[in-house]
């Protein structure tokens, strides 16, 4: 007996959406900061007295490194996006772990560019 067309279009449909299904197990805990970064206020915009924030992309590898730096929303000013990206590539992260395997995973990291007295890019620290 030969199936008929809906037959195979609906087991090709059911196979592709049980394949869908299979996510990967979410990590047990994110990653988490360990060492700061350097965020360099670019020195046009601190001397314009402007402010603003970029919020970033990051992947943090299983080795607590960023592998990857995306700008998520920018700040509207390309030196921040920039420097924010630099900064982000120095950070270092306990890395996520599923059980006791360290993992890669993706994070959202705003960084805020305020002026302060002493200067310099603020991380929010949320």
């Amino acid at each position: 007996m030969t199936p008929d067309r809906t037959t195979c279009l609906s087991l090709a449909a059911a196979l592709l959406a049980s394949a869908g299904c299979e996510a990967e197990p979410v990590p047990e805990s994110p990653p988490r900061q360990v060492a700061s970064s350097p965020f360099q206020y670019p020195e046009e915009l601190w001397d314009a007295g402007v402010e603003g924030e970029t919020l970033l992309r990051l992947y943090v590898g299983p080795g607590g490194t960023v592998d990857t730096t995306r700008v998520e929303r920018t700040s509207g000013h390309p030196a921040f996006d920039q420097a924010a990206a630099a900064g982000a590539r120095e950070l270092r992260f306990e890395p996520a772990r599923r059980g006791e395997d360290a993992v890669g995973m993706w994070v959202l990291l705003p960084v805020q560019f305020k002026m302060t007295p002493e200067g310099g890019a603020q991380p929010d620290p949320s």
